[in-house]
């Protein structure tokens, strides 16, 4: 059945990759050959093209790529007042099979009391909103979360906040007031962008949390409680999501394990209308946390892999840029090119007392009844074929489960596209 309300069945987290003539514009603007003024208008053009692919291939939902930032999530925030750059040497490790890249990310420093100056992205929201005629208009901000999770209180100076419940009312304020001025805009539709809520499940990332100060076992708690501050005069009319995955820099990871430590606080507490999980690699954990998830809230899980590579062939890459950085992104050799397809997923888990009547699994892990291998690279229903990757509806019934998670998955993205959703970060 058709969805008319976000999440939508087939949906994607909103950032894509730079198409060539974007990027060209970018370097040509870095070294001063082009005026701001050029490089908007390359900007227009790769957005509306991109707007345009995205109805003509069916998406009920369209964003601009996130193609005018830099960065994900350090462009909105250096716009929060009280906020400003800082200079600092440490260092992120991101993981592959061959070993680890380390990146210096963009830092912060909390200078003064957090305050929303101006509606931040307001302009490119109008902009997006001007080009859809059948999608809905989709906007992607990162989460509260993100502005304390990489320096903690050390990024926080303790002459302006030497209590730290005053920070949380103040970020929770700027929030629930940027979240108002977007609605005024026409905003129904946004996404709180968080690498936090999945880096938590990793045992080495509560560890440094615990080395800056911060309470590691708790800390998800304090996140979900400020980001529900943030909403509690979100409009009846507006879909609040929100997206985590565990870090994507040239194809390799921060952080891993399954939603299991964060699952029971992250499902039944957030207040947000829906999830769009990692869920495209063994990295990713099982399908067992889902048990929490209760009824109201749907999941969206991002359940094809696009580091793949196909069997017999070897994947291509594409260049993209975010964080200022060139990332690689492999595209799995699809013959309707697609990368990390978030496909919708999803009812919700129901009682407990649904537990006696469920059905067998079929194969996989029978410990949690569900159709997985916690080993497998990507969840059972989907398979290589000849023409590419094949993906199969099918049907996971989890533990506690009632009512169906169903994986939904007919891949079939424009082959002119490139991509529905670019690189993590």
């Amino acid at each position: 059945m058709k969805r008319d309300k976000p999440p939508f069945r087939a949906d994607h987290v909103g950032s894509l990759l730079r198409p060539p003539e974007l990027l060209r514009a970018r370097e040509e603007f870095a070294a001063g050959r082009i005026s701001r003024e050029e490089l908007r208008r390359a900007e227009d053009a790769a957005i509306r093209e991109a707007v345009r692919m995205q109805e003509e291939i069916g998406l009920q939902s369209a964003t601009d790529g996130e193609f005018r930032r830099a960065s994900w999530h350090m462009d909105f925030i250096y716009q929060l007042g009280g906020i400003e750059r800082a200079e600092d040497s440490l260092k992120v490790s991101f993981r592959n099979e061959r070993g680890v890249i380390e990146f210096t990310p963009a830092a912060l420093k909390v200078t003064g009391r957090i305050h929303l100056k101006h509606t931040i992205f307001a302009d490119a929201f109008r902009f997006l909103k001007e080009q859809v005629t059948t999608a809905t208009p989709k906007l992607t901000i990162p989460s509260p979360s993100m502005v304390h999770y990489r320096g903690g209180r050390a990024a926080i100076d303790e002459r302006v906040y030497p209590d730290m419940e005053e920070f949380w009312e103040d970020l929770a304020a700027a929030y629930a007031e940027e979240i108002r001025a977007l609605w005024e805009l026409g905003c129904t539709y946004l996404q709180l962008d968080d690498t936090s809520l999945a880096y938590l499940n990793d045992p080495r990332q509560r560890e440094h949390i615990a080395s800056l100060g911060g309470d590691a076992e708790h800390q998800h708690e304090i996140y979900i409680r400020t980001i529900n501050r943030a909403l509690e005069g979100k409009p009846a009319g507006m879909t609040v999501t929100t997206h985590m995955c565990r870090g994507n820099f040239r194809s390799s990871w921060a952080a891993e394990g399954g939603y299991d430590f964060v699952a029971e606080a992250l499902f039944n507490e957030l207040k947000v209308d829906g999830f769009f999980l990692e869920y495209d690699d063994a990295r990713s954990g099982g399908f067992e946390p889902l048990r929490f998830v209760p009824p109201g809230k749907m999941v969206v899980l991002g359940l094809v892999d696009h580091q793949a590579r196909r069997a017999g062939g070897e994947g291509r890459t594409q260049t993209a840029h975010r964080g200022g950085q060139p990332l690689r992104a492999h595209r799995a050799a699809l013959p309707l090119a697609t990368v990390r397809l978030l496909l919708y997923s999803g009812r919700q888990r129901a009682d407990q007392r649904a537990a006696g009547r469920q059905a067998p699994a079929r194969g996989g892990d029978r410990r949690g009844g569900l159709g997985v291998s916690p080993h497998a690279a990507r969840p059972a229903g989907f398979e290589p074929a000849a023409g590419g990757l094949e993906v199969r509806k099918r049907t996971f019934r989890p533990v506690a489960a009632g009512r169906k998670i169903c994986a939904f998955a007919g891949v079939s993205a424009a082959r002119r596209f490139g991509v529905l959703h670019g690189v993590w970060a």
